[in-house]
């Protein structure tokens, strides 16, 4: 393998509170050095008036394989993720079949390095087929490589299988990734309130969400096992989080850009690109999510991809798919949402979209320590573009903000040493 030197960056390593001019010397799959004068390497990358960070990480997208090819693949998935600037991501279970086997968590982790792309970590069902009644094979999923597990696209409803399953996955200090929603008050399509009343359409009360989370906070309460809150979308919901963070509770959280950026006003269009579980909440809700993310309630960033094909968003409102593209774009989006308006500054953006994932999945990743693998992504502050859903890698197109004027982006992203990805002036 080639040695890379990558020059005149700014380098962001929020792991080790690095923010300064410095070189990267990559060398072997691993990083070898930081520092200046470090020496000539096979190829060297001039990143003046870059960011030189370690490579993103997404802790919930959707591949949609097995069983949705034509959504998306481990290939494509990976593709659009090394493209958008993330070298890691991990897989949610929904597939069909779902990831519910130890078979199945070693068929995610021998497509990834087929296909030799982003690294792509599988998370494991809870309950067999994601049916809330039985708990899966944890153990030997967590043996396998699954990095967490979450039964996501349903919340697990029975308390008695959720606190098995919070005594079970502490065992292995693994985490689970709830999508809290109480299935006795889900059933709608859009957030429930003043937009869904004035436009006909049925609602999904935050407290739907809320409950859930408060629920589980309460079971896990003797327990102590790792708990993390997917998709956070309502204020009461943070502040449960809030609350249970402040009595020493094991609980962490993920916010997506959607959720910061989208109220259920858009709904109003009745585009279904607006139509997503949990939905577009109020004008409050974002602030309130915003609140979190700048007071360290929220942990980390996380996108939700989620594909499907044109003819499943095609559809009145109420039958369409819930879910929209999250990858391609999310940097740019995150900046517009926090960095922009000043909520939080560049490194702590890189550490929401790094090192911390990584520390809840409990990834070896998420830095630039020497020694680290050599993971890296290189992004442009100051760069304006267009968001365009026809230049897309992913397969699908389902995204609300085609045509969004944004600044900040990835223009190459390295996987253990190798160049994946560059951006096409």
């Amino acid at each position: 393998m080639p040695t890379t030197l990558i020059t005149n960056g700014t380098i962001i390593d929020p792991a080790n509170s690095i923010n300064n001019r410095a070189d990267l010397f990559l060398r072997d799959g691993k990083v070898a050095a930081i520092g200046t004068n470090l020496g000539q390497a096979d190829q060297t990358i001039d990143a003046s008036g870059k960011f030189v960070t370690p490579g993103l990480i997404d802790v919930h997208v959707h591949f949609r394989e097995p069983g949705d090819e034509e959504e998306e693949t481990i290939a494509s998935g990976s593709a659009a993720a090394v493209a958008a600037g993330f070298t890691t991501v991990c897989c949610m279970p929904n597939t069909k079949p779902p990831l519910d086997t130890e078979a199945a968590i070693e068929f995610v982790l021998r497509e990834s390095q087929r296909v030799n792309l982003a690294n792509v970590f599988p998370i494991g069902a809870i309950t067999k087929g994601r049916a809330g009644k039985e708990l899966a094979e944890i153990g030997s999923m967590h043996e396998r490589g699954a990095v967490a597990f979450s039964d996501d696209g349903v919340g697990v409803a029975d308390a008695s299988v959720m606190r098995k399953a919070l005594q079970y996955c502490k065992m292995f200090d693994a985490v689970i990734m709830q999508h809290c929603e109480d299935p006795a008050l889900s059933g709608g399509c859009m957030h429930a309130g003043v937009v869904s009343t004035t436009t006909g359409l049925p609602g999904i009360p935050a407290e739907a969400e809320q409950l859930m989370i408060a629920r589980d906070v309460l079971l896990n309460r003797t327990i102590g096992g790792r708990y993390h809150v997917q998709h956070i979308s309502t204020a009461w919901s943070v502040e449960l989080i809030r609350r249970a963070k402040k009595d020493g509770l094991n609980v962490t959280a993920e916010v997506a850009p959607h959720h910061l950026l989208l109220t259920d006003e858009n709904c109003r269009s009745y585009d279904t690109n607006y139509k997503m579980n949990p939905p577009l909440r109020t004008a409050a809700d974002v602030k309130a999510c915003i609140e979190g993310v700048k007071d360290g309630t929220i942990d980390c960033l996380a996108t939700d991809h989620a594909p499907h094909l044109a003819e499943e968003k095609e559809l009145e409102f109420q039958h369409a798919a819930f879910g929209i593209l999250g990858l391609e774009g999310a940097l740019s989006l995150y900046v517009k949402a926090l960095v922009e308006p000043g909520h939080i500054t560049w490194p702590r953006l890189i550490e929401l979209m790094t090192i911390a994932g990584a520390r809840i999945a409990k990834l070896n990743k998420g830095t630039l320590s020497v020694g680290a693998d050599a993971d890296v992504t290189i992004i442009d502050p100051e760069m304006s573009w267009t968001i365009d859903k026809s230049k897309f890698v992913s397969k699908s197109r389902n995204s609300p903000f085609h045509g969004w004027q944004v600044k900040g982006r990835a223009v190459m992203t390295i996987v253990g040493g190798d160049v994946k990805w560059k951006l096409s002036q």
